[in-house]
């Protein structure tokens, strides 16, 4: 019997930050993680649907990555704690990812820090945070 999700897993992050998308094409995650996409927030023809999910359950993108499995939704620490527990150990990156965030307390404490490094890369590209209805 096979430990696979069947339900897909989306990752929503935001694509036009360097740091987000950086992350997100150097984690590794586990094939026992199931079907998953990474799904930028900024594409509205790939985003919308999740997006939107996100937004009408409470959720601003701009206040931290996301990850929907279903109707389950795992929001800023809370998803980089969930990709954490499912990320293999195959390279220097996931290892040192996996043992900051495997820790619920340590990713809450942290993940603030991340989003202000997200905030000031945006501001210093010149480019402005999502706006949450462009997608409708």
């Amino acid at each position: 019997m096979s430990s696979r999700s069947t339900e897909p897993i989306y990752v929503v992050y935001d694509g036009a930050c360097p740091f987000c998308a950086h992350y997100v094409r150097l984690l590794r995650l586990r094939e026992a993680a199931g079907e998953l996409y990474l799904v930028d927030a900024r594409a509205p023809e790939t985003s919308a649907g999740v997006v939107n999910q996100l937004s009408a359950a409470g959720y601003d993108i701009n206040l931290g990555m996301a990850l929907v499995r279903g109707n389950r939704i795992a929001h800023g620490d809370e998803c980089i704690h969930e990709l954490a527990l499912m990320s293999t150990t195959s390279s220097a990156f996931n290892r040192v990812n996996a043992w900051i965030f495997r820790s619920p307390a340590r990713a809450k404490v942290l993940y603030p820090v991340l989003r202000v490094g997200r905030n000031v890369a945006l501001r210093v590209l010149g480019i402005s945070k999502i706006q949450s209805g462009e997608h409708r």
